[in-house]
C-alpha cells in the first residue's frame, strides 16, 4: 500500500492545474517530493535508523535522523503550497523554518509520548525502548525533552511572526503538536 500511495502521489502532482500553477512551479514540487521521499530523505533516515538501533547516538545525529524522516515529510507539506504559489524566498524560508521545527517538535514529543502514555499512540508505550533506540528523553531526560520540544514550538511561531492572523492556523498547529496527548 505504501508503495502504491507513493507512486500515485507523483501521479496527482503531474496533474496540477496549469492555468493555476506555472509549470515549472510544478516541477519544483515534483523534485522536492521526490528528493523528500527518496535518498536524500527519508531513505536515509531510514537508514540511520536503522543502523542506529542498539546504540547510543547523540543528539546531533538523532535531530538528523528524524530531519531526514518524519521531518522531511512535514517540511515538505508546509513548503509545497508556497512553491506552487511562486513566494519570494524570504516567505519560502519563513515556511521551510516552520517546518523544520514543527517536524522537530512532533518526534520530540512522540518520543515523550512512547514513555508517559497517550490516548491512543498507534504503537504501544514504550515500544521505542524495547527496541533500544536513542530517542530525545533517553538523551536529554523527560523534562529536556519537554524543553527542547517547547524550542522547536517558539523556533516555529517566530518562523510565522511576519505573517498576520492569516497565519492562526498553523500557529495553532504547531501549539497542538507540542500539546498533544496521543
Amino acid at each position: 500500500a505504501g508503495d502504491a500511495l507513493l507512486a500515485h502521489a507523483f501521479s496527482v502532482l503531474t496533474k496540477l492545474d496549469q492555468n493555476k500553477y506555472k509549470p515549472e512551479n510544478i516541477i519544483t514540487v515534483i523534485n522536492n517530493f521526490a528528493l523528500a521521499t527518496g535518498i536524500p530523505g527519508m531513505i536515509t533516515g531510514q537508514v540511520i535508523d536503522i543502523k542506529s538501533e542498539n546504540k547510543k547516538i547523540s543528539l546531533e545525529d538523532l535531530k538528523n535522523l528524524h530531519a531526514h524522516k518524519t521531518g522531511a515529510l512535514i517540511r515538505l507539506a508546509c513548503t509545497t503550497p508556497a512553491l506552487l504559489k511562486g513566494v519570494d524566498g524570504n516567505v519560502l524560508k519563513n515556511f521551510e523554518t516552520y517546518g523544520r521545527a514543527i517536524g522537530l517538535a512532533f518526534q520530540i514529543v512522540d518520543d515523550i509520548l512512547d514513555i508517559i502514555g497517550g490516548d491512543d499512540l498507534g504503537k504501544p508505550i514504550g515500544s521505542d525502548q524495547e527496541k533500544n533506540k536513542s530517542t530525545y528523553p533517553s538523551l536529554l531526560g523527560l523534562d529536556g525533552a519537554k524543553q527542547e520540544a517547547q524550542k522547536a514550538l517558539d523556533q516555529a511561531l517566530a518562523a510565522l511572526s511576519a505573517f498576520g492572523k492569516e497565519a492562526e492556523p498553523l500557529r495553532a498547529l504547531a501549539r497542538y503538536i507540542v500539546e498533544r496527548s496521543h
